[in-house]
């Protein structure tokens, strides 16, 4: 190797000199963007370089930084989702709260505003018989509670007392087969046995095919049983039919269908009024408000729609063609002709003066021979005195003498003699004895 390079000595410092040279060019040229090429290559080499460096440096780094700082992330979570189930827990405890006050508010004014009286009580548990629908209150003989007494809410009646024990009570819901109580219709008034059927509805029996129940009518109590007094709401119709000899009205209570916990027991009630029926209220339309600029900008009258509008428009389209205006056009004009027929493209002439009068002047009816107008008698006190004395008086034509026939008397006796002459009448000249 040495000796090739002393060997070629010469040529190798040629080449070394040759680079240094384009080197020295490369840094002092300068391409179309103001960089030199030395710095352009010198970057094209680099930076592949330097990109990888990089990327194994954040990788390692940030495997570094979320081991220290993510590694007691896991107790974090257990602690966050210990407190989010805690406050779940007191969340439903609150509503829970609100709502059993709500209930306890409603069930307060609902006694206060009764005339009846009744104590508050508790549901707190229910029947184990599958087909019976029975519950217990925390209510008994010690606080009055009776057995065969009502139990109702503000929605309506829930059942009544099976059993009474001194501190708990027994009730058979509504909608236990063994139930009945007295109901009536609010509209119709028509008076019936509400039945339980064993499940969410009741049935009201011994209503007459002949006697009318609308769907979706409400029933009352009716005070008929001597439990529930007069006025308390029991449900609605959702069925009703025909039956063989009796209705079968079926009726969804109200008090029952959401599964109340607080109820009242009435201990001595009064019979209220049934409410009277109000019909429901039709909807009727009503328009947007207008804009407030409709009274400053009015919008142009919509075309005619009457059969008296368009004959008038049509009389109107007759009279501009024929040049009439209708009250307007001055005595002895020609009238109009109604039978013509309208053209939409004849010209809409104007109407104006005759033919022979001037613009502006009133056209006057003409005067019969030998009489005297109005306009004669301006005319001639502007002339002057010579002038009206030279003018000769106009020639009135004598007047032509219609003989009058001969009239008959119409009195007996006078037959064939001439009557009378007509007073104004000229008597025709006597015949001569010749004409005889």
């Amino acid at each position: 190797m040495e000796n090739l390079f002393n060997r070629y000595r010469n040529f190798t410092t040629l080449i070394l000199v040759l680079f240094a040279q384009l080197i020295l060019l490369a840094y002092q040229v300068k391409g179309n963007k103001d960089v030199p090429f030395f710095r352009v290559w010198t970057v094209t080499a680099v930076m592949p370089v330097a990109t990888v460096v990089e990327d194994i440096r954040s990788s390692v780094s940030g495997f570094f930084q979320n081991y220290f700082t993510l590694r007691d992330v896991r107790t974090e979570n257990k602690q966050m989702r210990e407190e989010l189930g805690r406050l779940k827990l007191e969340n439903q405890f609150l509503k829970t709260q609100l709502s059993t006050a709500d209930r306890a508010k409603a069930l307060t004014a609902f006694e206060t505003q009764s005339q009846s009286k009744m104590v508050a009580a508790r549901i707190v548990g229910t029947g184990t018989g599958a087909n019976n629908k029975v519950v217990y209150i925390d209510r008994g003989s010690n606080s009055g509670v009776q057995k065969g007494m009502g139990v109702v809410t503000p929605d309506g009646i829930v059942g009544k007392v099976l059993a009474a024990y001194p501190t708990d009570s027994q009730v058979l819901l509504v909608t236990d087969p063994g139930f009945g109580a007295g109901v009536i219709s609010q509209k119709n008034h028509v008076r019936g046995v509400l039945k339980g059927l064993g499940y969410g509805r009741c049935r009201v029996d011994y209503v007459e095919n002949e006697q009318k129940v609308d769907m979706g009518e409400a029933f009352f109590t009716s005070g008929d049983d001597r439990v529930f007094p007069r006025g308390m709401p029991v449900g609605k119709v959702t069925a009703v039919h025909d039956g063989s000899s009796v209705k079968e009205i079926f009726v969804s209570p109200t008090a029952v269908e959401e599964s109340p916990e607080e109820v009242l027991v009435i201990l001595a009630g009064i019979n209220q009024v049934v409410p009277e029926y109000q019909a429901p209220a039709k909807q009727v339309y009503i328009g947007p408000d207008p804009s407030p600029n409709a009274a400053q900008s009015p919008t142009p009258a919509g075309p005619l729609q009457t059969t008296a509008d368009r004959v008038m428009r049509k009389y109107e389209e007759i009279g501009e063609q024929q040049g009439h205006k209708f009250g307007v056009n001055p005595a002895g004009s020609r009238p109009i002709d109604f039978n013509i027929k309208l053209n939409p493209n004849a010209p809409k002439p104007e109407a104006g003066p005759r033919s022979g009068e001037k613009s502006g002047a009133i056209a006057l009816p003409s005067a019969a021979p030998g009489e005297v107008t109005e306009s004669d008698v301006t005319k001639n006190a502007a002339r002057p005195a010579a002038q009206l004395s030279a003018t000769p008086a106009p020639k009135t034509p004598p007047k032509p003498v219609n003989p009058a026939p001969p009239v008959l008397s119409d009195k007996p006796g006078t037959a064939g003699t001439p009557a009378a002459p007509r007073p104004g009448a000229t008597a025709p000249p006597a015949a001569s004895p010749a004409q005889r």
